[in-house]
């Protein structure tokens, strides 16, 4: 429950690299090649036709053996070898969330294999937040799942069961949400082919072409160990015994629990930072610090980070692109957790990951607004942000008593000073010069657009008091706009002057 699965994935990569291994990202299999085999008469698969996505360059892979390892792929590239075969593979939809840190103590998780529909829920401290899942339903292959308000809703319904009565389990900390595919398979060796296994399943076709299925992170090392006996014994490889005992992923070599201390005394950086840097990349930590700029201040010297509440720093980035991240989407998900863990912070940060991602793999001006763009969309779809602002315009509503009503109009009022029915970016900073308080013009923008929902520049009254209304309901928290109103209207009532005339004109 603690492992960081994409850094999983990506050391994996890099160590098969290491000794000797060709990879590629973002290569995909169009159709497999075959040969006739002069001996038999029968068709044997000899390699791939791939085409790079990034490029649309096609190429071609001749191979002695080709493994299929595709997860909820698994049947389309099966059925490019033979249409008739069954299929094996039912995805089936997970929903993860992530909340707040504070909802579940630091070393202790919780499992419940038994909730009110029969599902497993789960409550785990995951990157110094909250994950909590899941569902299990069937659905469709697609390369871009999306979570469902009615998914994230049982989930936090689930939660709710599990937290003392004093905890308000609210809609609006759900800070990331996001549905993964999960390969189960029924075993075509096996007679009963209703059956459902989560275990790994590795078979063989006619033609030659090794498949592996289903399993899971827990017994990666066996699913790999008995693909490769499979594929040597059905092709007539040459090959040692297993080597996979024992050998040490990438970062391992050197990697010690005090590691970040060596961090924090040899480069200066913050010990959170170092911490995570230590924990991500073990012993390649050191190269990540020996990027980090210089920061100018006292402490850290080294480290500036992406946003503030999270250890991810720009040396990263940098990094990242050595080890093969092209795209932004690539940055905020697969090469830091961002996307998995805010997705507010994963925006805050997605111009500066991409002005540094352009410096290295020289972008144009055009590339990287396409950047944007396209890691914007990731997030509104597949991580959730799109569900969570749809509380605020999906709860139009307004159920706040009178006396609330009446105490929030007079906040509003006290921005819009001229009665028009609105505030502005002018009315918000005129209120804070007077409080001596200074935020960018564009930061303001952004704190108005949370609430502007027709997106014509101002918050009228009316979505003002449907964001409060949202707030006590806990549809929304952290609302910008409404702390910092808050925060003026309390500063402006402190300096009211109090009246002395009849105390003789005071002391």
């Amino acid at each position: 429950g603690q492992h960081n699965d994409a850094r999983m994935n990506l050391a994996i990569a890099l160590t098969a690299a290491r000794y000797g291994a060709a990879i590629a990202n973002y290569a995909e299999v169009l159709r497999l090649l075959k040969t006739t085999d002069p001996a038999s008469g029968k068709e044997r698969v000899c390699g791939v036709h791939c085409r790079d996505v990034l490029t649309g360059q096609e190429f071609d892979v001749k191979a002695k053996c080709v493994i299929n390892a595709t997860g909820p792929f698994t049947d389309s590239v099966r059925k490019m070898d033979d249409q008739e075969v069954p299929n094996i593979c039912q995805p089936s939809a997970g929903v993860h969330i992530v909340m707040p840190g504070y909802y579940s103590p630091d070393n202790m998780g919780l499992l419940d294999p038994a909730t009110s529909d029969g599902r497993v829920i789960f409550f785990l401290p995951w990157e110094k937040m909250t994950i909590a899942g899941t569902t299990d339903s069937p659905t469709d292959v697609t390369s871009h799942p999306i979570p469902t308000e009615e998914d994230i809703n049982f989930i936090l319904n689930e939660v709710r069961n599990y937290l003392s009565v004093d905890v308000e389990v609210r809609r609006g900390d759900v800070l990331a949400a996001w549905s993964g595919i999960r390969p189960l398979v029924t075993d075509p060796n096996s007679k009963d082919t209703q059956s459902i296994s989560r275990n790994h399943v590795v078979a063989i076709s006619d033609s030659g072409l090794v498949t592996i299925a289903g399993g899971k992170w827990t017994t990666y090392r066996a699913m790999a160990q008995d693909t490769i006996d499979a594929a040597i014994q059905a092709h007539d490889l040459k090959a040692g015994s297993s080597r996979t005992i024992g050998l040490q992923l990438q970062g391992a070599e050197e990697w010690s629990p005090t590691l970040y201390i060596r961090l924090v005394q040899d480069y200066g950086l913050e010990s959170e930072v170092a911490q995570h840097l230590a924990s991500t990349y073990g012993d390649k930590a050191f190269e990540v610090a020996k990027i980090a700029q210089v920061t100018g201040k006292r402490w850290p010297i080294v480290g500036k980070r992406l946003v503030s509440e999270f250890p991810y720093i720009e040396a990263e980035v940098v990094y990242g692109v050595k080890e093969y991240a092209r795209t932004a989407v690539d940055m905020i998900s697969r090469r830091t957790r961002l996307a998995f863990l805010n997705v507010q912070a994963a925006e805050e940060a997605l111009p500066r990951i991409v002005d540094i991602m352009g410096k290295e793999l020289n972008w144009s001006e055009q590339k990287k607004k396409e950047e944007l763009e396209a890691a914007k969309k990731f997030l509104y779809y597949e991580m959730g942000y799109k569900v969570k602002s749809d509380q605020l315009t999906d709860s139009s509503e307004i159920s706040l008593v009178p006396s609330d009503i009446e105490r929030y109009k007079k906040r509003f009022h006290m921005f819009d000073k001229d009665k028009k029915g609105f505030i502005t970016i002018l009315d918000v900073q005129r209120v804070l010069e007077s409080i001596s308080v200074q935020i960018a013009e564009n930061t303001l923008h952004d704190i108005l657009n949370e609430v502007d929902l027709n997106k014509n520049g101002q918050v009228e009254l009316n979505e003002f008091l449907q964001l409060m209304s949202a707030i006590q309901k806990g549809h929304v928290s952290g609302s910008r706009l409404a702390v910092l109103m808050k925060t003026a209207e309390e500063n402006l009532h402190q300096r009211v002057v109090i009246p002395v005339d009849r105390s003789g004109g005071g002391l």
